[in-house]
C-alpha cells in the first residue's frame, strides 16, 4: 500500500502534471476539405470576364454553357421617375460628348452608352476589349445631360440598356451615329446621307404562333476597340430567351454601303420549329399601290415599299408591300438563297412629300448569305396598322428542319445597309406599282406595273416584249403592254376581278419569246 508520505507528493504535483497534459488535450484543426473546382458554367463565366484575354473559342464556350442552364431573365430595380419617362423626355438625357469611349483617340469610332429609362429597361452588360483585354463599362450619373429631366443622384448605380457606335460618317470632322443596339434584339444602321429607318433584329422566333412570339435579347456586348484611323469596328453579342442561346459577331464598316458581316451560333435549349434568320422589320402605311381609305397630302408613308429575292435558282423576284386589313403571311421556298432584303426602291422626294420623315433617305437593306442555309422559305409577314409609327412588316429566312435541342447551328452573312443592293437584276425591275379601282365598280381592280432599265432607252430593245400574266384564283384582263424609250420603261396595265376569292396571287414576266426578260413581280391582292 502506499504510505502517507507518497500521497501527498502525488496531490502536489497534480497541478504540474495536469499543466503537462492539459496542451495534449487541445484538439488539431480538422483538416479542410479540398476546394471544389468551379462548374463548367462558372469557369466559362470567368473565361469572359473583366480582365480576362478576348478569345472567340471562350466566347463561344460561355454561350453554351449558358444554354445548358435554365434560363434567367436579368433584372434590374429601374426608378420609377426613369420609366415613367416619355420618348421625348427619355432622348433628352444624352451621353456627353466629351466622355464617349475612345473620344480623342482617333480610333474611327467612338461610343455612346444608353441609360435605362421610358421602355429601355432591360440591363445590357457593355463590356470592352482594350488591348486584348476585356474591361467592364460601369454606369455614372456624370456620363450623361439631362436636359430638361431631373438628373440622378451623383451615386446612382443602374445598368446600360445598349449603346450606338459613332463613326465619320458624312463629314471627316463630325461624329455620326451609324448603328444602334437597344431593344430586345433589335439594332439599326445607316448608310452615307441616310437616315434611318427600319430595323433588323437578332433572332425571331415563333411569330404569328398560337403560343405567342417570344423576344430574345441581347443580354451581354464585348465592343473591340480598333487601331488608330479604323474603318472597322467588331461587336461580340451574347444573346439570350427561354428558348435559345446565341452568340454574334458582328464586323460593321461604314461608307456609302454600311456593311455589316455577321456570324451566328446558335445552342437551342428546345427544338426550335419556327426561328427567323437575318430578320428586317419596317413600317408600311401606305403607297400608291395601297391607299385605300387613305385621306393624306402625301404620297406614301413607308420605310420601305417591297422585299426582294433572288432564290437560289437566280431567279428575281419584287413582292410589293402591303397595308392589309388582316394578317398575312406569305412563304417563298427556296434552297439556299442568294439573298433578299426589304428595300426602299423609290427615291424622289415628291414621292413622299415630308420634309420631317424623309422617307426617300431611309436604307434599304440586303441580306447576302455567306454559307449554304440548305432548305427553307423567305417568310413575309404583314401586319394590319393605322399609324406610321409602328412597324408591321417582317422578312426573315426560316429554315425547313426545325433546329434541334442541344445542337450547334451556325448562319453567316452580310448585311447592306444602302440606297440600292450591291447585287441588282441585270434585266428591266420594277419602278412602280399602282392600284385603283377599276370600270364596273364592286371589287374590280385597275394595276399598273412600270419596268425600267437604262437599255430601254434604245427603241429596239421594246421589239418581241410581251407581258406573260397569271392568277391562280379570280380572272385578270384588259392586260396591255406598252413600250415608252423616252421614258426608259415598259408599262404593263390590267384589270382584276376576284370574283369570290379574298386573296388573290397575282405573277408578272416579261418575256420574248417565251423566255424571261425581267425580274418576276408578285402580288398578293386581298380586299
Amino acid at each position: 500500500m502506499p504510505s502517507r508520505r507518497d500521497f501527498f507528493e502525488t496531490l502536489m504535483a497534480a497541478p504540474a502534471l495536469a499543466l503537462l497534459v492539459r496542451p495534449a488535450a487541445a484538439q488539431a484543426p480538422a483538416p479542410q476539405p479540398p476546394a471544389q473546382p468551379p462548374t463548367p458554367l462558372q469557369a466559362a463565366t470567368a473565361a469572359v470576364a473583366d480582365g480576362q484575354p478576348i478569345s472567340r473559342q471562350a466566347l463561344i464556350d460561355y454561350a453554351r454553357e449558358i444554354s445548358k442552364a435554365p434560363y434567367q431573365a436579368p433584372r434590374a430595380e429601374i426608378p420609377r421617375a426613369l420609366t415613367q419617362l416619355s420618348l421625348e423626355q427619355y432622348r433628352q438625357i444624352q451621353f456627353k460628348p466629351d466622355r464617349r469611349l475612345w473620344a480623342g483617340e482617333n480610333r474611327g469610332f467612338t461610343l455612346e452608352l444608353l441609360p435605362p429609362g421610358n421602355v429601355f429597361t432591360t440591363p445590357v452588360a457593355i463590356r470592352t476589349v482594350e488591348s486584348g483585354i476585356i474591361r467592364d463599362q460601369r454606369f455614372a450619373a456624370d456620363l450623361f445631360d439631362y436636359g430638361n429631366v431631373p438628373p440622378l443622384s451623383a451615386d446612382a448605380s443602374l445598368p446600360f440598356t445598349g449603346f450606338q457606335a459613332l463613326a465619320p460618317l458624312n463629314r471627316p470632322d463630325q461624329m455620326n451615329e451609324v448603328m444602334t443596339f437597344q431593344g430586345a434584339s433589335f439594332f439599326r444602321a445607316i448608310a452615307r446621307g441616310q437616315t434611318f429607318g427600319l430595323q433588323a433584329r437578332g433572332l425571331i422566333l415563333n411569330v404569328a404562333e398560337p403560343q405567342g412570339e417570344e423576344f430574345p435579347a441581347f443580354r451581354t456586348f464585348w465592343i473591340e476597340r480598333p487601331g488608330a484611323g479604323s474603318t472597322n469596328l467588331v461587336i461580340h453579342g451574347l444573346l439570350d430567351s427561354d428558348s435559345v442561346t446565341g452568340l454574334y459577331r458582328f464586323s460593321l464598316r461604314p461608307g456609302d454601303i454600311t456593311v455589316c458581316d455577321t456570324e451566328v451560333t446558335l445552342f437551342p435549349r428546345v427544338d426550335l420549329a419556327h426561328v427567323g434568320i437575318a430578320p428586317l422589320t419596317a413600317n408600311f402605311l401606305f403607297a400608291p399601290n395601297d391607299r385605300t381609305n387613305v385621306d393624306d397630302v402625301r404620297g406614301g408613308v413607308h420605310d420601305v415599299n417591297g422585299l426582294e429575292m433572288w432564290n437560289g435558282n437566280g431567279e428575281w423576284v419584287w413582292r410589293p408591300l402591303h397595308n392589309p386589313d388582316t394578317l398575312q403571311i406569305s412563304a417563298f421556298v427556296d434552297q439556299n438563297p442568294k439573298g433578299f432584303g426589304l428595300l426602299q426602291r423609290d427615291r424622289r422626294f415628291e414621292a413622299y412629300n415630308d420634309l420631317d420623315a424623309r422617307f426617300e433617305r431611309r436604307p434599304s437593306v440586303w441580306i447576302e448569305p455567306l454559307n449554304e442555309w440548305g432548305q427553307g422559305q423567305i417568310q413575309l409577314i404583314e401586319i394590319p396598322v393605322n399609324d406610321e409609327m409602328n412597324r408591321n412588316i417582317l422578312a426573315y429566312w426560316r429554315p425547313r428542319q426545325p433546329l434541334a435541342k442541344g445542337g450547334e447551328h451556325s448562319f453567316t452573312y452580310r448585311m447592306h445597309w444602302c440606297w440600292q443592293p450591291p447585287e441588282r437584276p441585270s434585266l428591266p425591275y420594277v419602278a412602280a406599282t399602282r392600284t385603283g379601282r377599276a370600270a364596273g365598280g364592286g371589287r374590280r381592280r385597275r394595276f399598273m406595273v412600270d419596268y425600267t432599265a437604262e437599255e430601254f432607252a434604245d427603241p429596239t430593245r421594246g421589239v418581241g416584249l410581251k407581258p406573260n400574266l397569271t392568277t391562280q384564283r379570280g380572272k385578270v384582263g384588259a392586260v396591255d403592254g406598252r413600250f415608252v424609250p423616252e421614258l426608259r420603261l415598259y408599262r404593263v396595265t390590267f384589270e382584276l376581278d376576284p370574283e369570290a376569292a379574298n386573296q388573290v396571287e397575282l405573277r408578272l414576266v416579261l418575256e420574248r419569246d417565251g423566255q424571261p426578260q425581267s425580274e418576276t413581280w408578285l402580288y398578293r391582292w386581298t380586299p
